[in-house]
């Protein structure tokens, strides 16, 4: 098939690699405008746009895509459909119905769970124990459209944002070559999405990340999981920030009050939570490295009693 691909960053470059291995026709690459980045100032290409710099692919990066001007500039190129993965941009009805196909997004959730912009962090924040990819016909709303094609997997509880992210990237490129394959043989049916089963996952904030250690440890562990690798779940230590980047949640039994140093031994600490505890294994005070806790805790001495928060 002839696809104009849209999308900016990773994630979307496996999708648009499974594409052209599929041996698909990409016509162009619509992505984001380049970034300036640090200090310097210099601009940094979209992952995406790298990508299909590399294979030698026409690249179209619009301010705006709705624009009269940017929409002119779409119907230059040739397509059967337009794929989407994480783009960034709302597209216009006037976009949605221009190839015959329509446009496919590669959503990371199983819709109708999870629409927005933040699917990956927040099925582990909540403790989901499958997600996938959902590969849906776009209409005007915010994923809201018809759902074509879906692929599950199951999140170990060990998945961080940073390793569900890589799985669900692979998915998703495998997910779309598929479901173009039954498209093409008029092997999809479009199945509505049951509104009243929907729940949304809104963009990550800096502010989500801070830790409450009077909920549950279980709780705890998985927000960790779910802001790792950003923006980091924190707390504070005689006024400096502490990222606490792995954790355990243990099931004991303690009316020790929350966000106290119940214990600290050569490889880890561990911190009283309103129900169970959590041991910290990786953690950064502020002004320092990323390291494991038995590094930090050559360098500062923790006692128990002490709190955080």
């Amino acid at each position: 098939m002839k696809i104009v691909f849209m999308g900016t960053p990773d994630y979307a470059v496996g999708a648009l690699e499974a594409l052209i291995r599929a041996g698909h026709e990409i016509t162009a690459v619509v992505t984001q405008p380049d970034k300036a980045k640090g200090r310097s100032g210099n601009l940094q290409y979209p992952p995406v746009k790298e990508c299909a710099l590399a294979h030698g692919i026409s690249v179209f990066q619009p301010e705006r895509i709705k624009r009269p001007e940017a929409v002119a500039q779409l119907r230059t190129y040739e397509a059967d459909v337009f794929v989407v993965a994480a783009f960034g941009q709302i597209l216009s009805r006037e976009i949605l119905e221009m190839p015959a196909y329509g446009c496919l997004n590669i959503h990371a959730s199983l819709l109708p769970r999870y629409r927005g912009a933040s699917p990956i962090q927040h099925v582990i924040i909540d403790g989901e124990e499958r997600t996938g990819i959902t590969i849906m016909q776009m209409d005007t709303g915010i994923d809201t459209g018809d759902i074509l094609y879906t692929k599950e997997m199951s999140i170990d509880r060990q998945d961080t944002c940073q390793t569900l992210y890589g799985k669900l990237t692979a998915l998703g490129g495998q997910a779309i070559v598929e479901a173009l394959e039954l498209l093409q043989q008029g092997a999809l049916t479009p199945e509505k999405q049951r509104d009243e089963d929907s729940c949304y996952a809104p963009i990550i904030t800096k502010e989500m990340g801070r830790i409450d250690f009077a909920k549950d440890a279980l709780s705890i562990e998985r927000l960790i999981h779910g802001m790792n690798p950003w923006p980091s779940a924190y707390t504070f230590y005689q006024g400096k920030q502490l990222k606490i980047w792995d954790a355990l949640a243990q099931e004991d039994v303690s009316d020790t009050e929350p966000g106290t140093i119940v214990s600290v031994d050569r490889q880890d600490f561990t911190v009283a939570t309103g129900r169970g505890s959590l041991r910290a294994l990786e953690v950064q005070l502020e002004g320092k490295k990323r390291m494991s806790a038995h590094d930090f805790l050559l360098g500062v001495r923790l006692t128990p009693g002490e709190k955080l928060g």
